[in-house]
């Protein structure tokens, strides 16, 4: 467990169609079957909803309900409505997240943590973001990378890669 009371952070940055989700899933999956507890926040560009039309709770989101939380014997979820105020900061939704070893962050680009940046080449944008971003720890690609000044690791090596976020996040296996 991280020393601070805030978890290390870690994110996963890429352009469209990088490869982010799928290297996300798969550090999720080796570092907790390391004994780490991990959780993710997910940052949209777009609109979502996570509930079903017709649902009791999400008739009360309709009704105007602020938050709702829907709570069964495996799982809960909050529902925060921002009815047009801004969308929260990270570091208030970083907030929110209960204690874990580790905050992996999917889909915050711009965001001062470090990162490691997801390359593909069937990307929609294949524009390296690493020269831009002193935020960025190494770079994971399905392809060579020429003239990279940091650590560069195939896409799919998910062991070697997690072994990279235990050394960059100070994890210690307990």
């Amino acid at each position: 467990m991280a020393s601070s009371s805030r978890p290390p952070v870690l994110g996963i940055a890429g352009w469209k169609n990088s490869g982010k989700t799928g290297l996300t899933v798969r550090l999720v999956e080796e570092l907790t079957a390391r004994g780490y507890k991990v959780s993710t926040i997910k940052h949209a560009h777009h609109d979502f909803d996570i509930d079903k039309v017709g649902a009791d709770s999400f008739r009360h989101r309709q009704a105007g309900a602020h938050e709702v939380t829907i709570v069964s014997g495996t799982r809960f979820a909050i529902m925060h409505e921002l009815r047009g105020a801004p969308e929260p900061a990270f570091d208030d939704i970083l907030a929110r997240i209960a204690p874990c070893d580790l905050v992996l962050i999917e889909g915050y680009k711009r965001e001062p943590v470090p990162k490691i940046e997801a390359r593909r080449l069937d990307a929609k944008n294949t524009t390296p973001l690493a020269p831009q971003d002193p935020w960025i720890k190494a770079i994971a690609a399905d392809h060579p990378v020429d003239n990279a000044d940091l650590p560069v690791f195939d896409l799919d090596d998910t062991q070697a890669l997690a072994d990279f976020v235990e050394r960059t996040c100070n994890l210690r296996r307990r």
